[in-house]
């Protein structure tokens, strides 16, 4: 995928995802915050956390990135305050076991940004036609609703879905160019046909119930008079009245 990515098609898509991705991850704060893709390509350059992670498939060892599989992360749970799954979804056999070690290691009330292909777009139909196993149309183009569900499932909220890449998907440098055209067209007139989609969602906090301890109920003491003291006070009484009355 890092190779396709360095042709005109490949650097006219990461345009329109950085376009689209620097304002959501310019409202993304924190310490740590991790990007999981099938690719050495940082899309991290313009975010204002410190702490940048890029973990990578094995094949990508050339790069100076850390090598690690994305389905079981070497990462403690709730450690990170976003993950950017930057198609990784598309390239694993497994999608939704991968998005949920993202959602492990992400803090809650932290963010999880999921970039993907669109099936309902033009991407999607020259998948179907497409004659050879290459990239990237042999990649899953897993559809944003199903994600969404998925991300439901995991306790997350859906705080905002975007797309983008109106190109068409035809590797040619002169078509390339004539995308611009196409890309405010698109934006303006059938946004959810993007070559890709963004979905941005925020871990939910669950709330915590107190549960006081329930103390066992002591009886109060009850006090029981002998009958024999009860009726001879009774006596006693009677007869106080009596000599009270004589006199």
């Amino acid at each position: 995928m890092a190779e396709w990515l360095q042709t005109p098609l490949g650097q006219a898509l990461l345009a329109s995802e950085k376009q689209i991705l620097e304002p959501l991850l310019a409202r993304v704060f924190g310490y740590h915050i991790l990007q999981l893709g099938c690719s050495n390509q940082s899309m991290l350059d313009e975010s204002p956390v410190g702490h940048k992670i890029l973990f990578v498939p094995s094949q990508a060892a050339g790069s100076d990135a850390p090598i690690a599989s994305n389905e079981a992360l070497p990462l403690m749970s709730e450690s990170v305050d976003a993950v950017l799954v930057h198609h990784a979804l598309d390239f694993t056999p497994d999608s939704y076991r991968l998005l949920r070690e993202a959602a492990r290691v992400v803090m809650p009330g932290g963010k999880l940004l999921i970039v993907g292909f669109n099936p309902l777009s033009t991407w999607g139909v020259r998948k179907l036609f497409r004659w050879r196993n290459d990239l990237p149309w042999n990649a899953r183009f897993i559809s944003s609703l199903r994600v969404s569900d998925w991300l439901k499932l995991l306790d997350f909220k859906i705080d905002k879905v975007e797309h983008g890449a109106y190109m068409l998907p035809f590797n040619h440098q002169k078509m390339v160019n004539s995308g611009g055209r196409l890309e405010s067209l698109g934006r303006r007139f059938a946004p959810p046909a993007g070559a890709v989609y963004v979905i941005v969602a925020c871990k939910q906090v669950m709330p915590v119930t107190l549960v006081m301890p329930r103390w066992p109920r002591i009886p109060r003491p009850v006090i029981v008079r002998p009958v024999g003291e009860t009726a001879g006070a009774r006596r006693g009484l009677r007869q106080k009245q009596a000599r009270n009355t004589l006199q």
